[in-house]
């Protein structure tokens, strides 16, 4: 089966609109943006085995998201001295930057909770979810301490052209998770990242260690 490969770099999908997220698992792959992917036994790409990926966007162009437990040896004082902004806020300076996915490696992404519209330059707010932003000036933010409370910083970010990510998740490579938007915050920014894949895991409702890799189970 394919993978989430590499999208031509510079395609951005138009924003995807804004999904009902009830209760209840659902497993459309229709409309996808706010919702987790997780990534099922199948997957042998090292790129995305076990992994966690927040879609931020899913259109009929295709799906970009960003990898949220994979911290590289990569810390955020030696991001921010390349980038030659001053962190000094001591209990950022060792927080890990996370490897978002195989495209645009050297492009930085912030993942954060919802702010204030226009309080930076090249952001995307996913309704009814978080927030990615692109531009320097969140980062100038979170090095004087008035930035989001909560975020997560990758390089790179994963790219599915169109019609790509549907049929991977009809191959079963992949499983989406709906949650809302507390309790996604609650894996991504509060959640150590060597559970978070367990915990998304947890609210299937079931054993992910009885998974079959085989596909059409879903």
């Amino acid at each position: 089966m394919s993978t989430a490969k590499k999208a031509p770099v510079g395609q951005t999908p138009e924003p995807a609109q804004a999904s009902g997220i009830g209760s209840s698992i659902s497993y459309s792959a229709d409309h996808l943006a706010n919702q987790f992917l997780i990534a099922m036994p199948s997957m042998v790409d090292p790129n995305f085995a076990r992994s966690v990926i927040y879609l931020f966007e899913h259109t009929e162009r295709g799906a970009m998201g960003l990898v949220v437990n994979r911290p590289t040896e990569v810390d955020l004082e030696s991001l921010f001295d390349k980038i030659e902004l001053k962190l000094e806020i001591a209990p950022l300076l060792t927080q890990p930057v996370y490897f978002g996915g195989p495209v645009q490696i050297e492009r930085g992404f912030v993942l954060h909770e919802p702010v204030s519209v226009g309080s930076y330059s090249s952001s995307l707010a996913v309704p009814g979810g978080l927030t990615m932003t692109t531009s320097k000036d969140v980062l100038e933010a979170v090095a004087t301490g008035n930035g989001p409370e909560k975020f997560l910083i990758t390089l790179g970010y994963a790219g599915w052209s169109a019609g790509q990510l549907e049929d991977e998740i009809a191959l079963n490579g992949w499983m989406n998770v709906p949650l809302s938007q507390d309790q996604m915050s609650e894996i991504i920014f509060d959640t150590p990242s060597v559970q978070r894949y367990e915990r998304t895991m947890s609210h299937l409702g079931f054993d992910p260690s009885r998974l079959s890799g085989e596909a059409g189970h879903a």
